[in-house]
């Protein structure tokens, strides 16, 4: 079906069409929740991965999704891959981040890239109706965590001075993916790029940051806060892959 047979455009009186997604049953069953008690807003379809979610954008008309960063399994990858490419096939369809990412270059990639609606899971979701609102008007968004990281990092006056803000936003979410646990091939699959380009990414990444070791690069990630993953299946990991 042609992805631009559906063009997303409420009328006053009319229902808000959402689509929800996240690896995390819990967590989709309780944002189908919050949502079903606003009045003007309906879920019309739950996605558990990047694939279903793709499927549902193509199969239904959604004015506002809401998707974690941090989703595997897919075929279309997760975060900033996996935004850039609703935003590029479904243009007309806003898009709302949630994430457990404290990472500050994370949050500036996001907004770089025109996703201006950010919740962190730590915050309560009632913060989801203000989100929807802002995301409809075009407007900015940062839930209270997010606002905090942002103003605790100068991302707004450009007064980051972390070493991940050395890296290109291609080379953040390589290492991002990386450190999560994903081999070059596997990230090559996820972000549809070769396998050379994303060894040279994580190889430019490492040469800016002043890492040597792929070791030294997932204890940087686990300190960055690029990765929800525990420190213990970091090690495990990098112990059991031998293609890094």
């Amino acid at each position: 079906m042609n992805a631009s047979y559906f063009q997303p455009s409420p009328m006053q009186g009319q229902s808000i069409r959402v689509a929800i997604a996240d690896d995390h049953p819990l967590l989709l069953t309780g944002l189908a929740c919050e949502l079903s008690q606003l009045s003007g807003f309906i879920v019309v379809g739950k996605a558990q991965n990047s694939t279903e979610l793709i499927e549902l954008l193509s199969e239904r008309a959604v004015d506002v999704v809401i998707s974690d960063y941090t989703m595997p399994g897919g075929t279309h990858g997760d975060g900033l891959a996996l935004f850039g490419f609703i935003r590029q096939r479904f243009p007309n369809t806003q898009l709302i981040a949630l994430t457990m990412m404290s990472n500050p270059n994370v949050i500036r990639s996001l907004l770089s890239h025109g996703v201006r609606c950010i919740l962190s899971k730590a915050d309560s979701l009632v913060y989801i109706v203000d989100a929807l609102h802002a995301a409809l008007a075009n407007r900015r968004f940062l839930s209270p965590t997010v606002d905090a990281i942002m103003k605790m990092h100068g991302i707004d006056d450009g007064a980051n001075t972390s070493l991940t803000k050395k890296l290109s936003p291609r080379e953040l979410e390589v290492v991002r993916l990386f450190v999560s646990g994903l081999t070059v091939s596997e990230i090559a699959t996820r972000l549809h790029r070769s396998k050379q380009t994303i060894s040279t990414q994580k190889m430019n990444a490492m040469r800016r940051l002043g890492i040597k070791r792929d070791t030294d690069l997932i204890i940087y990630g686990i300190d960055a806060n690029l990765t929800t993953l525990s420190t213990e299946a970091k090690a495990n990991s990098t112990t059991s892959d031998n293609e890094r």
